[in-house]
């Protein structure tokens, strides 16, 4: 069961613990040059290659994985190579193929789409190359491994979240509205598990309309304009990340009824926590990529010493595409209110510089430094 969120769900400490678990649900440059690498000695050494999807759907894939992965295949002795795809199906291809040709003993991806995820692992795996899925799962795609979070609980907290936050401005009933992820995105599916489920456990509000977003802030936003039109009455959104959160609070402004409609939001971001702080969001989901990227650098580094990968991949999440459960590792991930914002940036996962432009009264108030 979900917990209040009202309280602290859990501390930095927390935050860092892997839960493995037998889940059975569930300035980038994209022209083929190097991220920058740490080349490593002895049978430690090899190179592996990484795609991040793209930095218009969250900032999160520049500003913390990126990093985070630098700083995990360093420690590790891992040279590497880490690209972004930039949205686009056919970079991503080319950054493949490139990879494959380079030599990468392991490949860590993240896919746009199930598609050429697909296609990717396929070559991949014909060339003997272990392929890790990294954040989210590319249904019937055969990856070795999976890397990510406990997405249905992603979920869980942001429908919890929405309840705990309209009841603490008095609302105990009315219509909400949920704005999804991209439908091509199995995480987005599963976020949608977890808050649905949440929503009708509670029964205290009615959800009234339903449309993903496409992980895309303007999107987000034409669909609260097109919801707010017909259900004028609308009191709360499950967004289910920051960027489509800011969108929306965008047009809220714009039509002057900001803060009138509360929203969710995930992934932490500096735009998101001071939509937090500033009363726009009800929270935001902290997953720290600083976890996950270690997870991944560390499954990377058994495979590439030939040690026991199921030491470390514990856990199984089920692809409903093949049938089969793929070994795994999940993250636990944490729900940011206004309270505990200041434990992002103690997790080094964001700034109190940028989280408090303009609104650094509210950082005083709330111990955000």
């Amino acid at each position: 069961m979900v917990r209040s969120t009202g309280s602290r769900i859990a501390s930095v400490a927390a935050v860092g613990a892997l839960v493995f678990t037998a889940a059975a649900c569930g300035g980038s440059d994209s022209s083929g040059s190097g991220s920058g690498g740490s080349g490593g000695s002895g049978d430690s050494a090899g190179k592996v290659g990484v795609i991040l999807p793209d930095s218009k759907s969250s900032v999160r894939w520049e500003t913390q994985d990126r990093p985070n992965l630098e700083a995990a295949f360093k420690a590790a002795g891992l040279e590497s190579d880490i690209q972004n795809a930039e949205g686009s199906a056919d970079t991503f291809g080319q950054l493949c193929d490139q990879m494959i040709t380079e030599g990468v003993k392991v490949l860590i991806e993240t896919d746009l789409d199930p598609d050429s995820g697909k296609a990717c692992i396929d070559k991949a795996k014909n060339a003997g190359i272990a392929v890790i899925d990294y954040d989210r799962l590319t249904l019937g795609g055969g990856a070795d491994y999976y890397v990510s979070f406990d997405n249905v609980k992603v979920g869980e907290l942001q429908g919890q979240g929405l309840i705990d936050g309209l009841n603490a401005a008095g609302k105990t009933s009315g219509n909400i509205a949920f704005i999804n992820g991209a439908a091509t995105d199995n995480n987005a599916t599963l976020f949608k598990q977890g808050y649905e489920q949440v929503i009708k456990d509670d029964g205290s509000f009615t959800v009234v309309a339903d449309q993903t977003g496409d992980w895309d802030p303007v999107t987000a936003g034409k669909v609260f304009d097109q919801f707010y039109a017909a259900h004028p009455d609308l009191i709360g959104l499950v967004t289910a990340n920051d960027g489509m959160a800011g969108g929306v609070i965008a047009r809220e402004k714009a039509a002057g009824v900001e803060g009138k409609v509360l929203v969710t939001g995930q992934d932490a971001t500096p735009e998101g926590l001071a939509n937090v702080l500033q009363g726009y969001q009800t929270g935001t989901v902290f997953k720290d990529t600083s976890v996950e990227a270690k997870a991944a650098a560390d499954l990377a580094i058994a495979i590439i010493k030939g040690d026991d990968p199921s030491t470390i991949a514990t856990g199984s999440v089920n692809d409903s595409e093949l049938g089969v459960d793929v070994p795994s590792v999940l993250a636990t991930p944490v729900w940011i209110t206004a309270d505990s914002v200041q434990d992002v940036v103690t997790a080094g996962q964001a700034s109190a510089a940028d989280i408090c432009k303009g609104i650094t009264d509210l950082c005083t108030k709330y111990g955000v430094q």
